[in-house]
């Protein structure tokens, strides 16, 4: 019986979706055997692109963290540029209560520096454990931040600053073990092989009638129609304005 296999744009896939569904569609057409299907040869190519979907996997996931990391450092400077200007805005309160605890984080603040925002990633993350185990340490500051409400940014602070240390640290690990690797080129070739691939397929459908092809068509034809429409949708959403960016990938349900 003649099939037909629903085609996809795959260049529309984000890498991290490129892998799982190309994984995908080679564990489908594996479970059906190939090679009784006279499918052999066709399917040959696409086993040794394995290895290369788990490079740009791996490299796929130390961008993620990249992203993550530019998170983080823009929160973290949010929160010490905040302490920094509540500081200077309680100073011009005319409260004799306040006053002598404002004095004390001035000081405190004109140690470290009021541009540690301003540092490279490394050097800010230091510069801000310094200043955070300094505050830990002096009692006085600690008092005249719990006074002013402000010690809630600073124990936010140090949370996000440890966090992104420990991101940092991860990427740079994960960066040294990451080959790196032309995506594109590796998604061109792969995109064409398995387009030559779904016309083998279609072919032997016609030249076999007595084999059942319908049965794992039918499988592949699910699995891309479900990525067709969640493209789709992602497309409507990017017409009406928003960002799809921070979408989650797509993930076809097993």
């Amino acid at each position: 019986m003649s099939v037909k296999i629903t085609r996809l744009n795959f260049r529309k896939l984000w890498n991290s979706e490129y892998t799982i569904f190309m994984n995908q569609i080679i564990n489908i057409i594996t479970k059906y055997q190939p090679e009784k299907l006279h499918l052999l040869k066709a399917f040959g190519m696409l086993p040794a692109f394995i290895p290369q979907l788990a490079k740009i996997k791996a490299q796929e996931l130390s961008n993620a963290i990249t992203k993550i990391l530019s998170l983080l450092d823009s929160e973290r400077d949010i929160l010490f540029n905040s302490i920094v200007a509540q500081i200077k805005n309680l100073g011009k309160v005319n409260l004799p209560s306040i006053a002598p605890h404002v004095l004390v984080l001035k000081n405190f603040i004109s140690i470290h520096g009021e541009d540690i925002a301003d540092a490279p990633y490394n050097v800010e993350t230091k510069r801000l454990n310094d200043l955070l185990a300094d505050y830990n340490t002096k009692a006085n500051v600690k008092l005249a931040a719990e006074s002013l409400n402000l010690n809630v940014l600073f124990d936010q602070l140090a949370k996000v600053n440890t966090t992104f240390d420990e991101q940092f640290m991860q990427r740079t690990e994960e960066t040294s073990n990451v080959e790196k690797i032309e995506t594109h080129a590796i998604r061109r070739e792969l995109d064409m092989i398995m387009k030559e691939f779904f016309e083998a397929f279609e072919f032997c459908s016609r030249e076999y009638d007595e084999l059942d092809y319908e049965t794992p068509v039918n499988e592949l034809n699910k699995l891309i129609n479900y990525y067709k429409a969640q493209l789709k949708a992602r497309a409507t959403c990017r017409k009406s304005g928003n960002d799809v960016s921070e979408e989650l990938p797509i993930v076809a349900p097993e």
